[in-house]
């Protein structure tokens, strides 16, 4: 959508649910600071206009229903039950202004996105019959049929179309008892197809019946909803399935709910028994609306309106899996027949026992090791998908083309890792300087950050000492206290104001980050207020010295302005070179820049504060610290 508005028209569509998902183009792999960047409030309304065709007429199997067109289409609609093997629409006594000929255009279907299987038919050739033959038609459901006239405006065109229903008749295997022919079917393999038994339904052994001939060998399937986007299809009361050259065996998946279109069918075929020859194959095929039943005359799997997955099984290859992420809302089938590509003969002795794994997932794969599921819940509906991580891609995050290696994502642990010891020149500059309030913090910032980013990792390099969440919110309340902390130290307070100030920080800290933890002004609010406090003692003491403070030159050039230039270049680095390609270099260089600002602009040692002296030494050659100021006695 460029502009605005954008409409989109679909004539006759198909009948059903339809979806509309809107999306954000994928955003800039920059990692841009929150508050920092404009937001923009996207709405997206969607509204529906139906026109509906009020005169439509119906059109019964085997009766011929006459035609007149002159300039408007004519829409018939004719119902296909089940077990329909084939539907043939004619079009007989076609004339057009008197004389023969057939200029007539015949649409047949609804319209379907983002592929239409409609089919057309255009009759012209007075000579050839205008036929239209439609293998396999979805079962129980209305089929549109649309009429529209290639002759002029003013021409009349009358014909009659006929509607001519091919049906077979299901063996279906009874719910009570498992089949015996697949307990001993090797034993009677040599014998040919075994000959209708109790175990089915008390038809005309011949085949031929009012309906037709047997067309295909249906399995009841238990549908067993497992949990959410959850569910497991099995063949009742069996764990085998039989397979024979004499007709399709079917499985019908009920996936009709309206609300199991948000996963993934994942399907799997093994032949469990099989004394087929080596030429011998065994073919599956899945299709949504109604099963493929013309394995003799092709393999393309494909239905009268929809384009169905082939499966190839043989004696060398026994085993195929097929994946299909979100299905339509329909009536699934799972056909399955033994072939004989070269020697038909054979075909009349092979019998297969196939185990039969269906299911319907939230995530193929619960999405691998580099990925996670995540539901999405939206207007009722429920979809599911896999989150990958790692530069892995895919519906189950399979596609490593982008990946990261193990070495690469063991490099990025250690660098966002070991840039954390940076750390210890301001931990041992505050310790050395009697700072031992600052060193404490600095200790606490490099643990938590340390482990942090070992337990952020996406790939295998991986290290959780706590729970992410813990590990998180420490590391981001150390590096806002540090930050605290080295300006208030900046301002040379007095040591009770200057603790209190330190304390009440720290739980302002806590508390912002608490309610947003990645908004940007919780810890520029807290840090800004000591950049204030700072200058304002500093102006504070140039006034009252009448000299600059601090007074040394050396203390500006060789600390001061060395420690201003890291802090600037650290926060410009953070705010806007960060990308999700580069993190693990600028992150790890965000880390040694803040480590490497704290321990240049913290402030010399207090001029009456001396350092620890060992002043007296033991037979024992241990020594005791003792500090020259304090002095400590026992009364005893």
């Amino acid at each position: 959508m460029l502009q605005g508005n954008t409409s989109i028209n679909v004539s006759y569509p198909a009948p059903g649910d339809w979806f509309v998902a809107a999306h954000l183009p994928p955003s800039s792999h920059k990692i841009e600071v929150k508050d920092f960047i404009p937001t923009c409030a996207y709405i997206f309304q969607p509204d529906m206009l139906v026109v509906r065709v009020v005169e439509m007429s119906i059109l019964e199997p085997d009766v011929p229903f006459p035609l007149v067109l002159l300039s408007q289409p004519s829409y018939l609609k004719v119902f296909v039950p089940k077990h329909t093997q084939e539907l043939r629409l004619e079009l007989q006594g076609c004339v057009s202004n008197g004389s023969l000929g057939c200029p007539v255009h015949l649409t047949v279907g609804s319209a379907t996105l983002p592929g239409n299987f409609q089919k057309v038919l255009t009759c012209s050739d007075p000579t050839m019959a205008c036929r239209l033959l439609l293998p396999s038609p979805p079962w129980e459901r209305w089929l549109q049929v649309t009429a529209k006239s290639l002759a002029g405006p003013r021409v009349l065109v009358t014909f009659s179309a006929v509607a001519a229903l091919t049906a077979c008749r299901p063996w279906t295997v009874n719910l009570q008892h498992p089949l015996q022919s697949s307990l001993n079917q090797s034993r009677n393999a040599s014998m040919g197809p075994p000959p209708p038994s109790p175990n089915t339904q008390d038809l005309d052994q011949s085949g031929e019946a009012g309906s037709g001939p047997f067309c295909l060998r249906s399995f009841p399937v238990l549908r067993e909803d497992m949990d959410v986007v959850s569910v497991r299809f099995r063949p009742l009361d069996r764990v085998s399935v039989l397979v024979q050259s004499d007709m399709p065996s079917v499985m019908q998946l009920y996936l009709n709910t309206g609300m199991d279109s948000g996963g993934s069918l994942s399907i799997s075929v093994h032949i469990n028994q099989t004394v087929i020859a080596d030429n011998t194959s065994m073919v599956a095929c899945v299709t949504a609306g109604s099963p493929f039943l013309s394995f003799n005359t092709s393999l393309n799997c494909t239905t009268a309106f929809f384009q169905g997955y082939p499966l190839f099984l043989s004696a060398s290859s026994p085993t195929a899996n097929l994946s299909i992420p979100y299905p339509e809302t329909d009536n699934w089938y799972l056909s399955l027949q033994v072939l004989c590509p070269e020697r038909p003969e054979e075909c009349v002795q092979a019998s297969v026992l196939v185990d039969t794994t269906l299911y319907l997932v939230p995530c193929l794969n619960d999405c691998g090791p580099y990925g996670q599921c995540l539901l999405l819940r939206r207007h009722g509906y429920l979809y599911a998908g896999c989150s990958c991580r790692a530069g892995w891609r895919g519906w189950s995050c399979t596609d490593n083309s982008t990946a990261q290696t193990v070495a690469q994502q063991k490099v990025a642990t250690l660098l966002l890792t070991l840039s954390n010891l940076m750390f210890l020149a301001p931990i041992a500059i505050s310790v050395q300087r009697r700072l031992l309030l600052e060193a404490s913090v600095y200790a606490y910032t490099m643990f938590f950050s340390t482990f942090y980013h070992a337990c952020d990792q996406p790939g295998d390099a991986v290290l959780c000492i706590l729970n992410y969440d813990t590990l998180q919110y420490c590391d981001f309340l150390g590096s806002g206290v540090s930050i605290w902390v080295t300006v208030l130290c900046m301002a040379r307070l007095k040591a009770s104001l200057k603790y209190v100030l330190f304390m009440l920080g720290t739980l302002i800290f806590a508390m912002s980050l608490q309610l947003d933890r990645r908004a940007a002004w919780n810890t520029m609010g807290p840090c800004l207020f000591a950049i204030v406090v700072m200058v304002t003692m500093w102006v504070y003491r140039c006034g009252r010295r009448r000299h600059c403070y601090p007074p040394s030159w050396q203390r500006w050039v060789f600390y001061l302005l060395p420690g201003f230039s890291l802090a600037a270049l650290a926060l410009t680095i953070y705010t806007s070179m960060m990308t999700s390609e580069n993190y693990y270099y600028t992150h790890s260089i965000w880390h040694m820049l803040l480590a490497g600002s704290a321990a240049f602009l913290l402030p010399p040692r207090d001029q009456h504060t001396e350092p620890w002296a060992c002043a007296q030494k033991l037979t024992c050659h241990y020594e005791i610290c003792k500090n020259h100021r304090d002095e400590l006695y026992t009364v005893t």
